[in-house]
């Protein structure tokens, strides 16, 4: 389990270095490569995201991204980038209190600094984020089904497939205008 969240960790670590280059803003997403990779590999081997992960991420991602923006990277971001955050929990909230069993508390404590990284990039790049790991997570639940690995009523991680969702927007938000 350590060596595949060191790689996954790598991974995405390296991603925010091309995506960014060698700026402040690289710093909060090489964090959040980090973050990212050790849940990925948490949720999908126990279908948990530890609070001891999530909870603090909330304030470190929100700090790390104060730094570009007192550097003065992303003219405006940082405001955009905390209502992001905010508004992707009150939604994961909600869709938790209609369907408790279909989206975890994790998963909502997750959303919060998931927004805020998004949301540095823009409204749409959030919103793009939060879609494709809805998406990401049909085609998984699909493909276990059509492999036998899981039934109607398993029980399937959303954990990886929200952040696959929103490294998938941070990535190509350098080649699309988002």
């Amino acid at each position: 389990m350590l060596v595949a969240a060191i790689v996954v960790a790598g991974l995405l670590a390296g991603a925010s270095l091309w995506r960014f280059g060698f700026s402040w803003t690289s710093l909060p997403y090489i964090a959040y490569g980090v973050l990212s990779g050790v849940l990925i590999v948490i949720d999908a081997r126990s279908k948990r995201l530890p609070n001891a992960l999530t909870l603090p991420a909330i304030p470190v991602t929100a700090a790390l991204l104060a730094g570009p923006a007192i550097a003065g990277e992303g003219d405006g971001a940082l405001l955009r980038a905390i209502c992001a955050g905010t508004v992707l929990l009150l939604a994961y909230l909600a869709l938790h209190l209609i369907s408790p069993a279909g989206l975890g508390l994790g998963d909502v404590k997750l959303a919060a600094s998931m927004g805020m990284v998004l949301g540095w990039i823009s409204w749409p790049a959030l919103l793009w984020g939060a879609v494709l790991g809805f998406v990401i997570a049909a085609l998984v639940s699909l493909a276990l089904l059509a492999a036998r690995r899981a039934t109607r009523k398993s029980d399937v991680p959303f954990g990886p497939s929200m952040l696959a969702g929103a490294w998938v927007v941070i990535i190509a938000s350098s080649a699309i205008p988002l």
